[in-house]
C-alpha cells in the first residue's frame, strides 16, 4: 500500500512540473486566472505569481495582434475585505491592462466553480475557442482532472511557488485527490496488496 501512496504521489509531483511546463503558450481567446487567498484586500505573493503568469500570456497575444480576455476568478471569503476577483482586477488594471479586457467573477468558492463559471462567462461573450487556466504548479494536476471531469476544454498553466510552500501544497493536493476517489484508490491497493500476499504463498 505505502509503495502504491508513493507511486501516486511521485506521479503528482511530475505531472505537475512537466504539464505546467508544456503546452500552447500563446494564441489564446481567454486566460482564467483562478483565485487564491487575500490578505484583507491585499494580493499575496502566491496569487500575484499567478496574476503575472497571466500578465505575460496577456501581453504575448497582445504583441501578436491578438486580443485575449483575462477572467479573475474568486468569490469573498469570511476573512476578506474584498472578494479575490475584486483585488486581481484591481492588480491587473494597475498594470496597465484596459478595462474591458478583465472579466469579474466573483462568486466562484471552490476550484470547480472557478472553471465552470468562468468558461461561462467566456461563452455569454462568444468566446468559445482556446481557454487557458493558470493557478500554482502544484495546484495544476487536480485542475486539469477538474477540468475534464466537467467536460471543460482548456489548458492548464503552472505559476511558480515559493519553495518553501511547495512540501505543505503538494500534500494538500495530494490528500485531495486520494479523497476524491476513495472507491478507486481503495480497490488499487487491495489488489496490490492480494497479488503481494500471492507472490509471497509462491516463494
Amino acid at each position: 500500500m505505502s509503495a502504491y501512496i508513493a507511486f501516486l504521489f511521485v506521479s503528482l509531483l511530475l505531472y505537475s512540473v512537466i504539464y505546467g511546463r508544456t503546452g500552447r503558450r500563446s494564441g489564446f481567446d481567454g486566460i482564467v486566472v483562478l483565485g487564491a487567498g487575500l490578505i484583507g484586500s491585499r494580493v499575496p505573493p502566491l496569487l500575484a505569481s499567478r496574476l503575472d503568469r497571466a500578465l505575460r500570456l496577456y501581453r504575448r497575444d497582445r504583441e501578436a495582434g491578438r486580443t485575449p480576455v483575462i477572467v479573475v476568478s474568486g468569490g469573498q471569503g469570511a476573512d476578506e475585505d474584498v472578494s479575490e476577483a475584486f483585488a486581481m482586477r484591481q492588480y491587473l488594471l494597475e498594470r496597465g491592462v484596459p478595462d474591458d479586457d478583465v472579466v469579474l467573477e466573483d462568486q466562484a468558492t471552490t476550484t470547480e466553480e472557478n472553471l465552470r463559471y468562468s468558461k461561462e462567462l467566456l461563452a455569454d461573450r462568444g468566446l468559445n475557442g482556446r481557454v487557458v487556466a493558470v493557478t500554482n504548479n502544484y495546484h495544476v494536476f487536480r485542475t486539469a482532472v477538474l477540468s475534464r471531469n466537467q467536460g471543460l476544454r482548456l489548458q492548464v498553466i503552472g505559476a511558480p511557488t515559493a519553495w518553501y510552500f511547495v512540501p505543505s501544497a503538494f500534500l494538500r493536493e495530494f490528500v485531495a485527490l486520494l479523497v476524491r476517489n476513495p472507491v478507486v484508490h481503495g480497490l488499487a491497493c487491495a489488489v496490490l496488496m492480494a497479488g503481494g500476499l500471492a507472490l509471497t504463498q509462491i516463494n
